[in-house]
């Protein structure tokens, strides 16, 4: 009896799996409340836990008061080892799933928000007819956050943005979808088939707010080319760069399956091909190069791709 308390107070004095997910939030985006944010709970829910650990632990893990929260050295030290932990309990996880055979479980995939809404929908109806068994938990962010969440062990896998710097993933190109040019009804551009890139020369261009890849890309074709980026007043969606452009604010480059999918079929805007070989951005799956799953995921992107050679003709299909 002594024995079996000893045991279940030990347990109380262990971290839990979800303690330590928070940390790491709380380490990577050195606030709480975004900590919270990208874990789904609350920030009291978020706080209160870390409190919880640091009592655990004996140990003050973080440093609260300033604008910016800090690690503690050995906050930092445990951290290190959470995530390892982290890792090793999805690797677990992901080698038992894999006794149900491929794409016969849940994947837990990031997608970018300048992608999902237009891209999921192509894709996963044919995915579920084909492996009925397969599951998809989604999840839209950030391109900064969703490589955290994969890091951690949060996520499985991404649709992300090519190229990805990091040495710790592997990637799989997709495909590469031109950028079109997007103005309003009455803009003279209109009344031309197709856009040469040199025309952008003085056009205000109405871009995704700063954190987002596509941001990062229409800045270099507006540096490029003599446009000028609306700083002023950037997107937080490629919804609402439609509807600013629309109300004469500006013009936007604006990625062919978004096109597709809410532009051409509306009178709002107007969308015009580049003349010539269009900007484009390469959209790949991005997972961690120890995961056990690496050749299911392959799988999926041989399968993703047969779906978008019939499905996306607006998109150049890669491998």
């Amino acid at each position: 009896m002594i024995l079996i308390d000893f045991i279940y107070h030990l347990g109380d004095l262990m971290p839990t799996l979800q303690q330590l997910r928070y940390l790491v939030a709380v380490a990577d985006t050195r606030h709480f409340r975004r900590a919270a944010e990208r874990c789904n709970v609350t920030q009291p829910t978020l706080s209160a836990q870390l409190k919880l650990l640091e009592e655990k632990l004996n140990a003050t893990l973080v440093e609260r008061g300033g604008s910016r929260i800090l690690l503690t050295p050995l906050g930092a030290e445990i951290v290190a080892r959470a995530r390892a932990a982290l890792n090793e309990v999805e690797e677990i996880r992901a080698l038992a799933q894999l006794q149900g055979g491929n794409l016969a479980s849940t994947i837990r995939v990031g997608v970018v928000q300048s992608l999902g809404s237009y891209l999921m929908p192509l894709i996963v109806p044919d995915l579920h007819q084909s492996h009925p068994r397969l599951k998809l938990y989604i999840r839209e962010g950030l391109p900064a956050n969703l490589l955290n969440s994969l890091k951690d062990g949060a996520l499985d896998l991404l649709f992300y943005p090519l190229p990805v710097k990091e040495t710790d993933f592997e990637t799989l190109p997709l495909f590469r979808e031109p950028l079109s040019v997007v103005v309003p009804q009455d803009h003279p551009f209109t009344t031309e088939q197709a856009v040469r890139a040199e025309m952008l020369k003085g056009e205000t261009i109405m871009a995704l707010e700063a954190g987002h890849r596509l941001n990062e890309q229409v800045e270099r074709i507006c540096d490029r080319y003599g446009a000028r980026v609306s700083n002023d007043f950037a997107g937080t969606s490629l919804d609402t760069l439609r509807q600013m452009v629309a109300m004469g604010m500006g013009v936007s480059l604006l990625p062919a399956l978004y096109v597709k999918s809410e532009v051409a079929t509306q009178n709002l805007v107007a969308a015009l091909p580049f003349e010539g070989v269009p900007p484009s951005r390469t959209v790949g799956m991005v997972w961690r190069r120890t995961s056990v799953r690496g050749a299911e995921y392959g799988e999926l992107g041989d399968e993703i791709r047969k779906i978008l050679s019939e499905r996306a003709k607006e998109v150049t299909v890669l491998g």
